[in-house]
């Protein structure tokens, strides 16, 4: 793992639509039972312009910018030996069917324990009007040669 990695900033990502259905499947298969994410009715009435994303779905956008982390040439990663570490969501406002969101990852630490690397991205997630809607975190270990 390369430790020149901390605070590099990737470019953004290409816009993703969030599509209706997309979000309904998501919320299905981490078995989320809202009707705001299933009924355009029922989210309209709270207030929304379209059925709502579960907290989580945030992890479909932030995928891309992984993938930047992942294939970056001097990263020194090899993904075979990667473990999901930890996630966590902040949020400005929920992710509704219809949005355009990019995101940009950021760097913001790496570690080493012993053999192991830790290294934790901030996806920062925008709308079409570039207005943050959440930041992605997200810690990865790269665990060493035993």
């Amino acid at each position: 793992m390369n430790p020149d990695l901390q605070g590099r900033e990737f470019p953004p990502t290409e816009p993703y639509l969030v599509g209706r259905e997309k979000v309904r499947e998501f919320a299905r298969a981490v078995f989320a039972s809202s009707p705001l994410y299933f009924d355009v009715a029922s989210a309209a009435s709270a207030g929304y312009s379209d059925v709502v994303a579960p907290p989580t779905f945030a992890v479909v956008v932030q995928e891309h910018t992984l993938a930047q982390l992942l294939a970056a040439p001097d990263a020194g990663i090899d993904f075979s030996r990667v473990v999901h570490g930890d996630q966590r969501f902040s949020y400005t406002r929920p992710i509704v069917a219809g949005d355009e969101l990019t995101a940009t990852l950021t760097v913001s630490s790496i570690k080493s324990l012993g053999a192991h690397s830790m290294v934790t991205a901030e996806s920062s997630i925008v709308d079409a009007e570039g207005r943050h809607v959440v930041t992605a975190i997200s810690t990865l270990v790269v665990r060493g040669e035993e």
